[in-house]
């Protein structure tokens, strides 16, 4: 299926929410070091209900240590800055989808590296800032799972 990873996450409540995201959509969530907050804080516990059973979760010391394990998967890096809206890429199986930490984003030196098609962007209306992480990651994996005809869904 698809992978999605939260590059040093801070808000234990949207990463709650994408764990559920994950277990739904049978995507595996990847968790970059270092996180905002304990694994078994309350507030992850609270948004993620009983789904952490439900749902892949791998935690990676460092980005590059998590890209290694992700071996040859095509990985979009998600930004306001993208060139391309996440609807306009034909997305396959094992493709993944990077987004930043909730106050800065993806690192400048980050994107100002990435790959030009490989990054992306979920349109909104002008002057506003972004959307909350879990909201941009669920549009995002939604549009690559409609892409694949919710494979392995009801």
């Amino acid at each position: 299926m698809f992978h999605l990873i939260l590059l040093e996450p801070e808000i234990p409540q949207n990463a709650g929410n994408i764990i559920r995201l994950c277990a739904n959509t049978g995507a595996t969530l990847h968790l970059v070091h270092p996180l905002g907050f304990a694994t078994d804080d309350a507030g992850l516990r609270r948004a993620g209900l009983d789904y952490r059973d439900l749902a892949r979760v791998r935690e990676h010391h460092d980005l590059p240590a998590c890209l290694r394990e992700l071996g040859a998967a095509r990985v979009f890096a998600v930004e306001t800055s993208g060139g391309q809206r996440h609807s306009d890429v034909a997305y396959r199986g094992g493709d993944a989808f990077l987004f930043g930490r909730e106050s800065l984003g993806l690192p400048r030196e980050l994107v100002d590296s990435w790959p030009a098609d490989r990054m992306i962007r979920v349109p909104m209306i002008a002057g506003v800032r972004s959307l909350n992480l879990s909201n941009a990651a669920a549009v995002v994996i939604y549009e690559a799972w409609r892409q694949r005809h919710f494979a392995g869904g009801n």
